[in-house]
């Protein structure tokens, strides 16, 4: 009996671990029959686990979605993991998220062996809500939104532009991007045959699926790095900044946070960067850590100057006041 609710155990981490497996490939994998698999995909019915079955060539097993949640099978490392995402959670900008994921930490920390309570509570996570997003995110939206680019299904929906406008779009959507409170939807826009960046809280609740589409490579295989170069180049101020820096070294690298990387030699890259202001900009280019020269933007350079003399007038040696 033991040995066969082990055996179990192991067929239902399986089970969540790939969303497709074939029988044979399950009884390669616990090392059994296809039939002794076959007959633990019963039991597992039987305790509720709803594991769907397809015959013929392609056919196989796929736990899906049921009336009721069963309970999750979780090594170390993956409850570890939970439990601190949960605690960040608690300040998501999603509506709703925080309160659900703090009664979610409640009951995890409750049942945690000793072995790991050690391990979540020596992370301490601190948060700071920014004071200039007033962003919601409607949880409905990026659950559709989600599940949509994990099954590979177009969606139509209502779209609100910068200028307050809106447009019916339809797009195959590939990858979400979470960039501070902001939730992007990275996608192929199907009306310009094009790749474009979606602000999930500017997306109408009215979300429609469509067609399967056949996924296109993102540029770079990168869509973080997608969605920053266009939050970059959608500042009001853009400036060309050369870093002396490779462009594959750990500076530049960070620096592309703020725009695109450039490579120029072995020595050197250029920082193609956005900001609301050259004072923004200034004051973004003191922290990147290497030196830098400034391409293209005398405004940039000003605030650069009266920067370098504030700080320069902040660290001068004053006389002392005893005496």
């Amino acid at each position: 009996m033991m040995e066969t609710s082990v055996r179990l155990l192991r067929l239902l981490a399986l089970l969540q671990m790939r969303r497709d497996w074939s029988g044979q490939d399950l009884a390669d994998r616990l090392d059994v029959t296809t039939r002794t698999v076959r007959r633990d995909i019963d039991k597992l019915r039987e305790m509720d686990y709803p594991v769907h079955a397809s015959k013929g060539i392609a056919g196989g097993y796929r736990l899906g979605a049921g009336t009721q949640l069963p309970p999750l099978i979780l090594d170390d490392d993956e409850t570890v993991a939970v439990a601190i995402a949960l605690r960040t959670a608690t300040a998501s900008s999603v509506v709703g998220i925080g309160e659900n994921a703090l009664r979610a930490l409640i009951k995890l920390e409750q049942v945690l062996p000793s072995r790991l309570r050690g391990r979540v509570s020596a992370v301490k996570v601190t948060q700071i809500q920014s004071p200039d997003f007033g962003i919601v995110v409607d949880p409905a939206v990026l659950t559709a939104v989600g599940a949509a680019s994990r099954d590979g299904l177009s969606v139509h929906f209502t779209y609100r532009g910068f200028d307050g406008g809106e447009r019916e779009r339809e797009v195959e959507p590939h990858e979400l991007v979470a960039w501070g409170p902001r939730w992007y939807l990275v996608a192929w826009d199907v009306a310009s045959d094009d790749w474009r960046t979606f602000r999930v809280d500017r997306i109408g609740p009215r979300i429609r699926t469509g067609h399967r589409f056949v996924r296109h490579q993102i540029p770079n295989d990168d869509a973080a790095a997608f969605v920053t170069r266009g939050i970059a180049s959608a500042w009001p101020f853009q400036a060309t900044i050369r870093l002396l820096a490779a462009a594959d070294s750990p500076i530049a690298i960070a620096a592309s946070t703020y725009g695109r990387i450039e490579a120029v030699d072995a020595g050197s890259c250029l920082l193609h960067a956005g900001a609301d202001s050259a004072v923004s900009m200034a004051f973004l280019l003191s922290g990147v850590g290497v030196d830098f020269e400034i391409v293209d933007s005398p405004d940039l350079a000003e605030q650069v100057r009266l920067l370098a003399e504030r700080y320069a007038r902040a660290t001068a040696t004053r006389p002392s006041r005893r005496g």
